[in-house]
């Protein structure tokens, strides 16, 4: 063993979900799955821009907050794509607990989340999502 490497042998062996932060997580019941779910956000929602993305998002009657992400071709080949996807999903993840009450939410990025900080894309989540908690609280 050289003297770079790092000791693992005090590292533990399984971290249980417990320890981890508990309502942080991004589980499929948070998620909108069915094309027809998108479809409907698009054409009955409501729009909120940002400078790297656009949010759509529509009130629903009951359930909880769901979340969608349309990453498409245009935005790149599918190692940009699920890039993209991946700093999206950690961004909602993060911020998911603004959002309160019924209502389907579906994000569609622009190519610019690829090179902007991480830091800017969770920052203009968390506007996103009170701007749509505030919307939703108004009526």
């Amino acid at each position: 063993m050289s003297e770079d490497a790092p000791d693992r042998s005090a590292a533990p062996t399984s971290v249980k979900q417990s320890e981890v932060q508990q309502g942080a997580g991004f589980p499929r019941a948070a998620r909108l799955l069915k094309h027809s779910d998108f479809d409907r956000v698009y054409k009955q929602g409501r729009r909120h821009f940002s400078s790297h993305m656009t949010v759509f998002y529509l009130r629903q009657v009951k359930g909880n907050a769901r979340v969608g992400l349309t990453v498409g071709r245009v935005l790149g080949g599918a190692v940009q794509r699920n890039r993209i996807k991946r700093r999206l999903r950690e961004a909602v993840r993060l911020q998911r607990a603004l959002l309160q009450g019924a209502v389907d939410v579906v994000i569609n990025p622009k190519k610019s989340v690829l090179t902007v900080e991480f830091a800017v894309v969770v920052e203009e989540m968390s506007r996103a999502f009170g701007v749509i908690a505030k919307k939703l609280a108004e009526k």
